[in-house]
């Protein structure tokens, strides 16, 4: 159980935007996911579409929309004369007004058919029960956000049944083998909240859909995250980065001092991070997981 004092970043939206820019611009994490998009999507995309001229696409956790609008033109590359109904499921009031900003200022988006869904992917999953939903989708994706869910296998299982004949469902999460995997291996007790499943991982999701026998392909993304500033005492750009890692609010005010010193002892540790120059940096590596439609 997480030290009562502790609370998740997730409970202040501002402080968690603010140290997810921070992250984002301190790591190759968006460079990673383009990489895999232009360079593996395409393949794991060609086989949905089956001639068809309309498909169904739901972003579960979609953010600003960057990585979602980037992976939408690889489907018209592949389906030039397909429409698309694209359902965008994004808690974050703000983020899904910077989505909807993003897509006004993107040319050549006629084809799409945009849904927004200002919920949480438990929300969007009741909606859909009580709505009696029948439609299918082609392609789901759910990109670093099963860390915000009670049950991360329940939330795959339910958007897996949502898939149609030849449909995908994409994940996105960090590596069981990255410094996240080892910082939350060694510290889920102290750091976790019990009401989602922050300190997930692929190692996880991996035995989960073993244990299910549900078959999967898998890729590596290989990243990293200068983490430098962390180690400044009362740098503030440190403390949003130990903030975001942690996923703790205020993590450096409101830890023990003995959590604080292992928590950093740790991000320094060879199976977390190397030092070169003078910076500390990161694994930040991601994994991709690819699944079927159930059968």
């Amino acid at each position: 159980m997480a030290s009562s004092s502790l609370r998740s970043l997730v409970h202040d939206d501002s402080r968690y935007q603010r140290s997810f820019q921070l992250f984002l611009e301190r790591s190759s994490e968006h460079q990673c996911m383009r990489d895999f998009i232009n360079n593996v999507l395409p393949d794991i995309l060609a086989s949905i579409g089956d001639g068809k001229s309309h498909l169904n696409v739901i972003g579960v956790g979609s953010g600003a929309g960057e990585i979602d609008l980037e992976m939408l033109s690889k489907l018209h590359l592949k389906y030039p004369g397909a429409t698309v109904d694209n359902e965008v499921v994004e808690p974050s009031k703000q983020q899904l007004h910077n989505y909807k900003v993003l897509v006004g200022q993107t040319p050549g988006l006629d084809y799409i058919n945009f849904t927004w869904n200002c919920m949480t992917s438990s929300e969007f999953e009741q909606n859909w029960k009580e709505k009696k939903m029948t439609k299918k989708a082609d392609f789901i994706h759910m990109i670093q956000m099963l860390y915000y869910v009670k049950d991360p296998g329940a939330t795959i299982s339910f958007f897996q049944s949502l898939l149609d004949k030849n449909g995908k469902l994409l994940i996105i999460l960090v590596s069981g083998d990255s410094g996240w995997g080892k910082l939350m291996r060694t510290y889920r007790d102290d750091l976790c909240h019990t009401e989602v499943s922050q300190c997930v991982t692929t190692g996880d999701i991996k035995s989960f859909l073993e244990s299910r026998g549900v078959r999967y392909q898998n890729y590596v993304l290989p990243s990293q995250m200068d983490i430098t500033e962390c180690f400044s005492e009362g740098d503030e750009k440190g403390e949003l980065l130990l903030d975001f890692l942690t996923q703790v609010q205020d993590f450096s005010k409101m830890a023990s001092a003995e959590l604080k010193a292992g928590v950093l002892n740790l991000l320094r540790d060879p199976d977390c991070s190397v030092e070169s120059d003078g910076k500390v940096i990161f694994n930040n590596n991601l994994e991709v997981i690819v699944i079927n439609q159930l059968t």
